[in-house]
């Protein structure tokens, strides 16, 4: 259903959204179609629900030996330990900044070292590479180096020339973030989005368009459950106030 189907048609008086910021955001390298190419979201989503762990799980998981995994976040943290418990070995953990400038928390880079994750700091995807059969064999990586702080405040960091090199591997993991989906926001124009897609909300939760509610990732961008929890316990109060007062009027 869109929204106009369920207002118009279907005879909602309100409606809530929370269908969040999943959609992953891939690198834009050459190679990403590959065999053994995978977003943090889909690789870990198979091998918790398809029960990848186990030996005789019915899952097109591929137990690689060498596994790189890119991004410096929990999500990474949480890919490139699996890969490690699945037996890859070595399971890489690849980063464009150094460790003082990864977003994830301490004890989860702390953790994954524990696990023998093979951090390569100030490294930067160029290239995924195949094999004569269309599989990963390897990603070209650039180095890096630091310069000053971008909006983000972290310092930005920049190629270094002539520093190409290889990581052998059989699966490369993205994760490098998420978004929101645009499909929702396509097929209701007078919803108001920001311009990273996300849906703008005012104090009550409710969007651009009237009786049409909005909270959690796809409002705030990626952020933790509780948040989310939080915006639809708050809107749920507002909702009842917007529905009792339509009745009134």
């Amino acid at each position: 259903y869109t929204i106009d189907q369920l207002m118009n048609e279907e005879g909602f008086h309100a409606v809530f959204i929370a269908n969040g910021a999943g959609l992953p955001v891939f690198l834009g390298i050459p190679g990403e179609n590959l065999k053994g190419v995978y977003s943090a979201n889909e690789y870990l989503t198979r091998v918790n629900l398809m029960r990848a762990y186990h030996a005789d799980g019915a899952t097109p998981v591929i137990k690689a030996r060498r596994a790189v995994v890119v991004g410096g976040g929990n999500t990474a943290m949480d890919a490139v330990r699996t890969a490690r418990r699945l037996g890859a070995d070595p399971a890489t953990l690849v980063y464009r900044r150094s460790r003082a400038e990864m977003p994830a928390r301490v004890e989860e880079v702390e953790h994954a070292e524990q696990e023998g994750v093979v951090f390569q700091m100030l490294t930067n995807p160029v290239e995924i590479l195949a094999d004569s059969k269309g599989w990963v064999r390897a990603l070209r990586c650039r180095r890096m180096e630091l310069g000053e702080p971008d909006a983000s405040g972290r310092r930005r960091p920049i190629e270094v020339a002539g520093s190409d090199f290889e990581i052998e591997c059989d699966v490369v993991i993205e994760a490098i973030g998420t978004r929101a989906n645009p499909l929702l926001t396509a097929t209701t124009p007078d919803l108001k989005v920001n311009p990273k897609g996300y849906i703008e909300v005012d104090a009550d939760g409710m969007t651009s368009r009237p009786g049409v509610f909005a909270g959690g990732d796809i409002v705030r961008g990626a952020a933790t459950v509780i948040l989310a929890m939080g915006d639809g316990k708050k809107t749920a109060w507002a909702i009842d106030r917007y529905l009792r007062n339509a009745a009134k009027n």
